[in-house]
């Protein structure tokens, strides 16, 4: 029987992940991708090799991925491949810098658990444009603080593959339901004209088919889904076949919630996807309910790693996440909030309401 060892005892027993590094055929020195070129860049001698991307990822039978999609959550250890030191780490991680000599290590697909990685969209954008976007983004918050705008300054920005899944599914739907349309009636009361709203309801039924393609579930609990949603999307159509180069100076995980998790999280958005597309066919204004039976055929996914930066403004002490889209550039985070501004918002509606209403009791009539 297997005894479960200490993180202590791990460091010195002779268990550990194999890892690869990327060295510069030219100098020996280590190499890492580099976004503005496409190319993996010796960060020594500054030589430069290409890198594969012919081979695009293709969909895959979900059966496949509800089969054998697990969640792992066990620590083991890796060492080194450049100073033989020897680290703990999380078994959903699959890049990562070496803490003694920084040199960044990749976890040999061979040695993942789980599914492989079947394809990786890679970084376009560059830590120094990236630190330019966030800059830019945070002084032209309205509401911010002028203080923060004057001393906003990007920090702690790293880069890292986050890991999706994508669904693809042929759907046919049948549905009923109600909605209502709304119009108004207006009669004397006492000599004045009241008018009054109204509903008119009416039956709805009938069927839909559609097609989806790379609906995108987020597959790890590091970042919010709502947050890669707001930078999406990521162009996961086109995205090269795995291959470690690409992550060479950047950090990444795995998938912590399985393929049957992330499936239902697919339907679900499909289902409200499909009940938009059918309430777009109707002119209402209420919708009292509607009952939707799908079918998902011909279901497909893919496994990929898309890239975010992830960094934080402070101010007064606080920090202030923000999150960027490493492909396009696409931003979102929080800010601080000048409550002073806020007030003066609030103060201007209140003044411009107070005017119409005003307005309306003097000529209404």
């Amino acid at each position: 029987m297997t005894q479960n060892k200490t993180a202590e005892e791990k460091l010195y027993s002779d268990e550990k992940l194999d890892t690869s590094a990327y060295y510069c055929p030219n100098c020996g020195g280590q190499a890492v991708f580099d976004p503005k070129t496409q190319k993996m860049h010796c960060q020594y001698c500054g030589g430069m090799f290409d890198v594969d991307n012919s081979t695009k990822v293709t969909e895959q039978d979900l059966a496949d991925l509800l089969n054998h999609a697990r969640v792992w959550k066990e620590a083991e250890v890796y060492q080194c491949k450049s100073c033989g030191a020897k680290e703990i780490i999380n078994k959903q991680e699959v890049a990562l810098t070496c803490p003694f000599c920084g040199t960044s290590n990749i976890i040999k697909t061979e040695d993942l658990p789980g599914l492989k990685p079947q394809g990786v969209v890679p970084f376009k954008v560059d830590k120094e444009k990236a630190s330019l976007i966030a800059k830019t983004w945070a002084r032209k918050k309205l509401y911010a603080p002028k203080n923060f705008k004057k001393s906003a300054n990007p920090e702690n920005i790293h880069g890292v593959y986050n890991p999706v899944f994508t669904f693809d599914s042929e759907t046919q739907s049948n549905y009923n339901g109600r909605l209502g349309k709304t119009y108004t009636t207006t009669h004397m009361v006492n000599g004045r004209p009241v008018t009054q709203s109204h509903i008119r309801y009416f039956n709805i039924n009938g069927n839909i088919n559609a097609n989806f393609d790379d609906v995108l579930v987020q597959a790890s609990s590091n970042i919010a889904s709502n947050v890669l949603n707001s930078i999406s999307p990521f162009p996961t159509n086109n995205a090269p076949t795995y291959k470690s180069e690409f992550l060479r100076g950047y950090s990444a995980s795995t998938y912590n919630k399985d393929g049957a998790v992330c499936w239902k999280e697919g339907q679900g958005i499909i289902k409200n996807r499909i009940e938009n597309q059918i309430l777009a066919r109707y002119d209402y204004d209420v919708k009292d309910y509607v009952n939707i039976n799908t079918a998902f055929l011909k279901n497909k996914y893919k496994y990929i790693l898309v890239p975010v930066y992830i960094g934080h403004h402070k101010y007064k002490g606080k920090l202030f996440n923000f999150y960027i889209n490493g492909d396009t550039g696409k931003i979102t985070g929080k800010t601080p909030v000048s409550g002073l501004k806020v007030f003066f918002t609030v103060l201007l509606a209140l003044i411009v309401i107070g005017g119409i209403t005003a307005l309306y009791l003097l000529f209404g009539d």
